[in-house]
């Protein structure tokens, strides 16, 4: 049988926000598997706040989507035909396939999953690249220790709700910052975090001084821009700051301003620093097996944000993010 893809590719790069004219959805025929390739029926597709800056043109971790070009996404799906050895048709697959509901991949780049162990919205999310993120950067790059204060930006996310909780197990003291009154009552009453800040609210940095009256050792942000300045005012000796994305800027029409209190690094000896998480991949069975164990367990709540719409609300649904709109992983299902 012919394998027809529905697809989204990029057809204009966006000023601000995406819009329609950002994409272009098409049928279109894909080739059969050859040696070493499967194909996929594409079931859920992740969204994430990443994806914004893939669709400008400059120079970054990956390269940019090119006009005309499968927007990139993380996906999951079932083996429909596999040229591959070791996958066979009915397993669950999860890798880089793009936004569309059939994919023909290389099977070196696709991973196999078992949805035994959780749901395919969850190995999108708290044991896919998020909990990756969170793992790595809460232990490796910030380096939490029992009884340290930790913050983290965008708290009601995908990364940093995980980023919360593995900081309350690890015995550290966590404060979330989020967006309403809602998702700050979500991070206490039910994720366990010790202080909520709202950013809507305004006064971010007395927000943080109530909330850590003796100071930040660990940043986690996710957000830049004003509430990354805020955090800086509030370091500890010795803090330190893991930058794993920007979403205030991501869709900023002007260049971001630089963080105003930067020198409060030098005063407080600290430090501060980016990371991808790809550079572990190496290690992903360390998280997988870490943060699956505490789902099973119960000490960590894995949530995800379903919207059941197909391939064709891609666009709508990315625009979520940015709107806060989700609460937890982001997910599209197909």
């Amino acid at each position: 049988m012919p394998i027809t893809a529905r697809r989204v590719h990029l057809a204009a790069r966006p000023v601000g926000l995406p819009d329609a004219s950002t994409w272009d959805v098409s049928d279109d025929r894909l080739d059969d598997p050859a040696d070493g390739e499967v194909h996929v029926a594409v079931t859920h597709l992740s969204l994430d706040p990443a994806m914004r800056g893939w669709l400008n043109d400059v120079r970054s971790y990956v390269p940019p989507v090119g006009i005309g070009e499968v927007m990139r996404a993380f996906g999951i799906g079932t083996v429909v035909t596999s040229r591959v050895e070791g996958l066979a048709p009915g397993d669950t697959v999860m890798g880089t396939i793009g936004a569309t509901d059939h994919a023909v991949v290389a099977g070196a780049d696709l991973t196999k999953v078992d949805l035994a162990v959780a749901p395919a919205p969850t190995w999108l999310g708290a044991l896919g690249m998020p909990g990756m993120t969170a793992w790595f950067g809460l232990f490796d790059v910030a380096r939490a220790q029992p009884g340290e204060t930790v913050v983290v930006s965008g708290a009601a996310g995908a990364v940093g709700s995980v980023v919360g909780q593995l900081a309350k197990a690890r015995g550290c003291r966590v404060v979330g910052i989020a967006g309403g009154p809602e998702k700050c009552a979500w991070l206490t009453d039910e994720l366990g975090f010790d202080a909520a800040v709202d950013y809507r609210e305004g006064a971010v940095h007395r927000a943080l001084r109530q909330a850590a009256p003796d100071g930040i050792d660990v940043y986690f942000d996710n957000v830049g821009g004003v509430v990354l300045d805020a955090a800086l005012r509030t370091l500890r000796l010795g803090a330190r700051v893991a930058i794993c994305g920007a979403i205030s800027t991501y869709n900023a029409t002007e260049p971001a301003p630089g963080p105003a209190h930067y020198m409060s690094l030098l005063v407080n000896r600290a430090s501060m620093a980016g990371f991808l998480v790809f550079d572990y991949e190496d290690r992903y069975g360390e998280a997988v097996d870490g943060i699956g164990a505490m789902i099973a367990d119960g000490s960590l709540i894995a949530r995800e944000h379903v919207v059941s719409g197909g391939i064709d609300a891609f666009g709508d649904t990315l625009l979520m993010l940015f709107s806060g709109a989700n609460t937890g992983k982001l997910v599209l299902a197909l």
